[in-house]
């Protein structure tokens, strides 16, 4: 699931707690729980009619219910609800919010443990690529499948007519979400009362479906079926794939919220939906072929393929613009190049839009729907990520636990280690599947892998070939004493990814025109291990000899820099610059891969190609174009 998802419009302060948060629980229910709560469009459907599905016998059903009660229970509410949702990075939650958290280490033990975790964290987010992909078009065209159980006549248009919807859905991302984000809340508290309501109307014509809700049902269950019983935990974890996303948008509505909203609607409605997607197959096997719209009378079947579009299509937009959401964490964090950044709304600075991600997630989703064909085809890539994702998750979060919160290991290892043998369980059932499109959510996960690590260590490498070619600052400072360059009026901006050494384009600039400016600002954009810091922290200033000044801008990973903002800070401690008579010099190295140590020479031109094709500083920081000089430079790596 994704890392973060749109934020929508929250209600003004109001001085009845209670009434605020029901508001915001109201908003949660289309933000946080569309894709969950999605899941009853195919998840009891693949249990019994996947690849290794079972029989829908009377013990087969109530086993399987069974098994997707309590995979809710201690997936949902008690692993995310009540243990990881405490892991929150400054209000901020997500796999990598919870990455830098774990990075956040005691001295002492920093140098052995932070390769680990941050192998663990980006994979994980990695993995994430995969969902963001598989989620839309396994939604969208489980939802039009419906159309299909009312006359055969439909099925050679459910394909073209799910694209469609795709396109439509991409194509209005560079909108915003701001103005539909409002309804999200509302219609998914439809769709919910709704799952609800066909629930309850097949739970009365059977009613000793609630027998499932003993443990004993699923214990029997794999009695019964041993390995073929195991297998079937692929199919019931469908059920619980947007757990993850429980976590990854604490930031937009806290945790006490998510909790109200899944206790109180979420959890009651998929529950009564699945006992009466099973009261029907204990009365009716054959509806095992699309249980859930064989709930519904002849009358409401097309009102539900609708209902069910809007909320497939609800669902998709959480996973697409969570998925825009840990992209700018990974630029701001180091492991991916910039990319243009478009904020869609004035109000809330978690609604972007990047255009370069959008285009290629629209090409992923159709090769996906033309590819695979059928939502159930498509369910057997669809576990693999997101099982994955959740074993990271909580290896990460044993870490936090005993590292940050210092919690004792006899209490920290058995919690983690029940967590894990959950997740390892439901990652088993789901390896078999690897081979009938597992494969692709993996495969994709370990290319966005490579490109997140070849990044960082390429800059890490670069960082260093500048630094060796480089003087110490105060060597330059003192230098200036026995020759003092020529200085002529106004500011030089020289941004440098070092707060202590010279910019080389500093040298290089000194070295050709052999000038220098009155003031000389040295400007360090420095990203915090943190989501956002507090504006008051953001800029500092430090005034250096000969008209020298160091400017350290902070800010989170989930923050976009700003030279504007940057200058209007610098302003406020007392720096004076004119802006039309400031310059900004940028370096520009020509990279040519080497065999020097550091990377093997095709992850070296990789790291090359990565380069030319980032977006501009100028254009990423928003600096005037017409004040900016730019000095070349040809590196080896």
């Amino acid at each position: 699931m994704s890392a973060s998802s749109p934020a929508i419009p929250t209600a003004p302060e109001s001085p009845d707690p209670y009434k605020r948060i029901a508001t915001m629980a109201l908003g949660a229910l289309g933000i946080v729980y569309g894709d969950i709560g999605t899941s009853p469009l195919y998840a009891l459907r693949e249990c019994f009619t996947g690849e290794h599905g079972v029989q829908p016998t009377h013990d087969n059903v109530l086993g399987v219910l069974s098994l997707i009660f309590w995979a809710l229970i201690i997936v949902v509410s008690v692993k995310y609800l009540v243990f990881v949702m405490r892991a929150d990075n400054r209000g901020e939650g997500g796999i990598l919010a919870l990455m830098a958290l774990a990075m956040q280490r005691k001295r002492g033990e920093e140098v052995k443990v932070r390769p680990v975790v941050i192998t663990l964290g980006i994979f994980g987010a990695a993995l994430l690529y995969g969902d963001g992909l598989i989620t839309p078009a396994i939604s969208v065209l489980s939802a039009v499948e419906g159309l299909s159980v009312a006359t055969p006549l439909f099925e050679p248009y459910i394909q073209p007519l799910t694209i469609l919807i795709l396109v439509g859905l991409f194509l209005i991302q560079r909108h915003g979400t701001a103005g539909i984000g409002a309804i999200f809340g509302p219609f998914m508290l439809v769709w919910f009362f709704t799952l609800a309501v066909l629930g309850v109307k097949e739970m009365v014509t059977y009613p000793a479906v609630v027998w499932a809700f003993s443990p004993l049902q699923a214990v029997r269950f794999f009695m019964e079926n041993h390995w073929h019983g195991f297998l079937v935990l692929g199919g019931v974890f469908l059920v619980v794939t947007g757990g993850e996303a429980l976590y990854a948008d604490m930031g937009h509505f806290g945790w006490r919220p998510i909790r109200w909203a899944w206790f109180t609607v979420v959890l009651p409605a998929l529950m009564l939906n699945y006992m009466g997607q099973g009261a029907l197959l204990l009365r009716e096997p054959g509806a095992a072929s699309n249980p859930f719209y064989k709930l519904a009378p002849d009358w409401a079947l097309y009102p539900l393929v609708v209902l069910a579009t809007g909320a497939t299509v609800i669902a998709s937009q959480a996973l697409i613009s969570g998925v825009f959401s840990i992209t700018q964490q990974a630029i701001q964090l180091g492991y991916s190049p910039r990319l243009e950044v478009v904020h869609t709304s004035a109000e809330e600075r978690g609604q972007i839009y990047l255009p370069g991600i959008n285009l290629v997630m629209l090409v992923g989703v159709i090769v996906l729907v033309l590819g695979f064909k059928s939502s159930t085809n498509l369910a057997s890539a669809y576990g693999i990520a997101v099982t994955s994702t959740m074993g990271i998750t909580t290896g990460l979060a044993y870490v936090v636990a005993r590292e940050r919160w210092n919690v004792s290991r006899l209490v920290a290892l058995p919690v983690a280690g029940a967590f894990a043998l959950v997740d390892l369980s439901f990652f088993g059932a789901n390896v078999v599947k690897i081979s009938a499109g597992g494969w692709f959510p993996l495969l994709l996960a370990l290319a966005v892998f490579t490109l997140m690590t070849t990044w960082k260590r390429g800059r890490d490498i670069l960082a260093n070939r500048l630094r060796s070619s480089t003087m110490p600052l105060k060597d330059l400072l003192a230098s200036f004493g026995d020759h003092q360059p020529v200085r002529v009026p106004g500011t030089a901006i020289f941004m440098t990814g070092s707060p202590e050494g010279t910019p080389p384009a500093l040298l290089h600039n000194l070295k050709h025109n052999k000038v220098l400016h009155e003031q000389v600002m040295l400007l360090t954009i420095a990203s915090e291990e943190v989501p956002h810091v507090p504006v008051e922290d953001r800029v500092e200033v430090i005034k250096l000899e000969e008209g020298f000044v160091r400017v350290i801008a902070r800010y989170g990973f989930m923050e976009n820099p700003s030279i504007p903002d940057i200058l209007k800070r610098a302003r406020e401690k007392g720096l004076q610059f004119n802006l039309m008579g400031t310059s900004f010099f940028l370096g520009r190295e020509t990279l040519i891969p080497s065999k020097k140590p550091g990377m093997a020479m095709w992850r070296e031109a990789l790291f090359a190609w990565m380069s030319r094709n980032a977006r501009s500083a100028t254009a990423y920081f928003r600096i005037p174009p017409n004040r900016v000089v730019e000095l070349g430079a040809q590196v080896e790596l």
